[in-house]
């Protein structure tokens, strides 16, 4: 598959790139790489409409706060793992996990190892989200758990989950080739215990999960609230992130309604995290 990289930079910078992040997720954009003065974003040259993102963003972009300016560059399907080579840097996780590309020195890393090859999938650890989801992880009892991962990208928070110690991990993906890009990770890193599934919510008929992970974005999170409540058993964890600060009250009260307590909130620079404890 071919595809675009969409180069976007912004004056100021932030808060607009995570902004930017966030609207074109909505997008069929599959992944983004944060630079000194913008974002690459990534997306199939089919589904390419130039005219729609400079749509969405002036929409939402006060021209008396930002600037932006957007360049578009070919990438053939044969360039496009140099091109995460070239781009994709060592990761760590505070002082506890570091997450690598298989090209990378491991001499670099902390305590913990996640090796992955990233391709074409959302979350190499270098977004904030991915980071405060592996810290609350990192956290948490996850021995003997069963655990389920939506939105599971490069599957890194299910091969975190296995190395911690769960017993049994469902990692769902809307998208095929996430999921084929988690297994092949997962078997990278030596993980047995990870099941990979393409599809939604409506997909998965299993219960009694002891954690479940979501990082995916507040409108697919909201509506997925009823059916993680359904799913979790008493006082099983659940771990949202991929909204920014400002929607957590939004998730917050949501989640009260589906008898979810709110635990505990991570944030980095604009981005937050949540835990919530199912109550009955």
């Amino acid at each position: 598959m071919d595809y675009i990289e969409l180069s976007i930079n912004f004056e100021p910078r932030d808060p607009w790139a995570d902004i930017a992040i966030a609207l074109l997720s909505e997008l069929p954009f599959e992944s983004f790489i944060e630079t000194e003065t913008g974002i690459l974003a990534y997306i199939p040259a089919l589904s390419f409409d130039k005219e729609e993102v400079q749509k969405v963003l002036s929409e939402n972009f006060p021209k008396d706060e930002v600037h932006f300016s957007i360049k578009d560059r070919f990438i053939e399907q044969e360039n496009w793992n140099a091109k995460w080579e070239s781009d994709f840097e060592p990761v760590h996780v505070g002082e506890e996990l570091s997450i690598l590309a298989p090209f990378h020195d491991k001499t670099l890393a902390k305590k913990r190892i996640i090796e992955i090859m990233p391709k074409m999938s959302f979350g190499t650890g270098h977004h904030q989200t991915t980071r405060l989801m592996c810290s609350f992880l990192l956290e948490e009892d996850v021995n003997s758990k069963k655990v389920l991962d939506m939105g599971t990208g490069t599957g890194i928070l299910a091969i975190l989950s296995e190395q911690l110690g769960a017993t049994s991990i469902l990692a769902v993906d809307i998208e095929d080739w996430s999921v084929e890009n988690t297994l092949e990770n997962a078997e990278r890193n030596a993980c047995s215990k990870i099941e990979g599934r393409c599809g939604d919510i409506d997909s998965i008929g299993e219960k009694d999960y002891d954690i479940i992970l979501a990082n995916i974005n507040r409108n697919i999170l909201l509506r997925h609230l009823p059916s993680y409540s359904e799913k979790l058993t008493k006082n099983g964890i659940l771990f949202l992130s991929g909204f920014f600060n400002s929607d957590s009250e939004d998730l917050k009260q949501a989640a009260a309604k589906e008898g979810l307590s709110f635990v505990d909130q991570k944030s980095e620079e604009n981005w937050c995290a949540l835990k919530f404890e199912k109550s009955n």
